[in-house]
Order: structure tokens, then C-alpha cells, then sequence
């Protein structure tokens, strides 16, 4: 049996007719009995008994009915995953992402988009910059997440917002509590380095060695998160993205811009000669949404 004399036989055998079985399947009442009418050609044997407008199955149907439903449900499943995958109800995303992100940024985004998305499958990974190439590449992740990233062969690097490092001092460290530093007020104060952290560091070294600031530095660190973990000690200052400043705020901390900004851009890496799927996309608009949303304001 092809698969149209499967639905045509599923809908007669359950609506008791050719004309409710036209109508569960929108079509005319001509084109079910001529698919019937081949239906039956085919199996070699008469699949309803016609009795004054009703057909009874016969016993060969009666048989057969049970494999057919089986099949029936399948088709239905199909039909029903693709109408979800055009829609972007269903399927699965591989996210990987730059620590940072972890804190704030992607569990706001994740939680906004599962909310109208409950069946999308989400796995987030967390990497580095250097990380990321094999990932695309080995299909493990369909885009990435990252701070600054390096032209990298074959990647797409798509814009999703503007973002800044902040100063992220103990309150002891300036009383008043000012909204904006300069890199200037540094001077004289204990300063956790976080030179060797990649595109960031990069920047933080490269202005502060354009503005020729002294610094005081008897800590050095590699990670965001333990910098500021390390600020919430008393220990000293640090110079951090906005996004692990953020989820680390404590009490006897604040959080600064800095004047003039040190702005970043937080960009999507995916593969050249690969579309992101509609539920990939879907989620990565959400992201773009919720950056700009919590954005620190300069």
C-alpha cells in the first residue's frame, strides 16, 4: 500500500464513509474513491462492503486496520515534527560560549526563550577563544558566543551587541562610590591583572600602556570570575566585563565605567557554509534582545 491508500483507508475505516473521510481529509469525494477503488486494485481484495451509503470494513480490513494504524500515527508524527521544525517549536541547540556569559547574560536568555519554546532542546557549553574552531568544526556547537574574537578561517562572525569593561572596586577602595573612574585613579591602588586573558586583556594593556598609567599589580589572574571574587575579598581592583560584574556584585562592591569606555563587541561565531537552523536563530535573536536590554549604560 502507498501511502496515500493508507490515509484514504484509515479515514473511511474510522469515519464509516467516503464523504466523512473527503471531509476529515479535505479533499473531494471522487478523488477518495478513486484512490480506494486503486487501493483495493492493488491488495487484490475488497477492502469495504457498500451498503446504502455506508462501508462496512470487511474481515481482510478488520486484519489489516491494526498494521495501517501503526503506520497511520507514524505519518502523523512526521507530519507533526516538521510543521514544529517550520514553525521553530522543536529541535535541538548546541551553544558554546565564553564563561562570562554564564552568569547573567545566556540564563536570562535561556529562561526567556524556553518560556515560548518549552520543546527546544538547549545544551551550552562553556570554552575558550581557542576552543572554538574545533567545536564548529567538529559539529559539536552551532555557533559560539565569544568577547572580541580573532578572524578565524571559514567562521562567520555575526555582531551581537556593544559591550564595555567596568571597574569593579571594594567600597573602601573609593568612599564616594562614583559611577565612572579613570584609569588614571588607579594610581596608587592595588590592581588584580588580568593581562594574559585574551582579546580583553589585550585591551585593558593596550590602553592602559596608551595612557601611560602606573599601576600597582601583586596579583595576576587569568579568569574573570576570580578577579572579582578576589575584589569581594577586599584585595583590590579589578577591570572586568560587564557580564561577570554583573553576577558577582556583592555588597561591600561596586561597579564603575569607565571613562573614556573600553568597548568590546560580543559576537556570534558560526560556520561559513552553514544556516543556522530556525530554532538556533530564534534563540540567538532572543540573546541579541537581552544583551542590549541589560546593557550598563555609559
Amino acid at each position: 500500500m502507498r501511502l496515500r491508500h493508507i490515509e484514504v483507508f484509515h479515514a473511511i475505516y474510522v469515519t464509516g464513509s467516503i464523504t466523512n473521510a473527503a471531509n476529515f481529509l479535505h479533499v473531494s469525494q471522487p478523488s477518495v474513491s478513486k484512490v480506494l477503488a486503486h487501493a483495493e486494485l492493488q491488495l487484490g481484495f475488497t477492502l469495504f462492503q457498500r451498503n446504502k451509503g455506508r462501508l462496512t470494513p470487511t474481515v481482510e480490513a478488520q486484519m489489516l486496520f491494526g498494521e495501517v494504524d501503526k503506520v497511520y500515527k507514524q505519518i502523523r508524527s512526521v507530519r507533526n515534527s516538521v510543521e514544529n521544525l517550520k514553525k521553530g517549536r522543536t529541535g535541538s541547540i548546541n551553544v558554546g560560549l565564553t564563561p562570562a556569559l554564564g552568569f547573567d547574560l545566556l540564563p536570562q536568555a535561556v529562561a526567556q526563550y524556553k518560556d515560548e519554546h518549552p520543546d527546544v532542546n538547549i545544551n551550552l557549553q562553556t570554552m575558550h577563544n581557542d576552543q572554538v574552531l574545533q567545536a564548529l568544526l567538529e559539529h559539536r556547537i552551532d555557533f559560539a558566543l565569544m568577547f572580541s574574537p580573532p578572524p578565524l578561517p571559514g567562521i562567520n562572525q555575526k555582531f551581537v551587541c556593544e559591550s564595555q569593561l567596568v571597574m569593579m572596586y571594594p567600597n573602601e577602595c573609593f568612599p564616594e562610590q562614583p559611577k565612572k573612574i579613570t584609569l588614571n585613579q588607579l594610581e596608587n591602588q592595588e590592581v588584580i591583572g588580568i593581562w594574559d586573558s585574551g582579546p580583553l586583556g589585550d585591551l585593558i594593556w593596550s590602553r592602559l600602556a596608551e595612557d601611560n598609567v602606573p599601576i600597582n599589580t601583586n596579583i595576576k589572574v587569568k579568569t574573570y570570575f576570580l578577579a572579582a571574587r578576589l575584589v569581594a575579598q577586599n584585595i583590590g581592583i579589578c577591570i572586568i566585563d560587564e557580564y561577570t560584574a554583573r553576577g558577582n556584585d556583592k555588597d561591600n562592591v561596586n561597579i564603575a565605567t569607565i571613562d573614556p569606555p573600553l568597548n568590546f563587541k560580543l559576537k556570534a561565531l558560526c560556520l561559513d557554509d552553514q544556516k543556522l537552523s530556525q530554532v538556533a536563530t530564534g534563540l540567538l535573536d532572543t540573546i541579541k534582545s537581552v544583551a542590549e536590554k541589560n546593557r550598563i549604560k555609559t
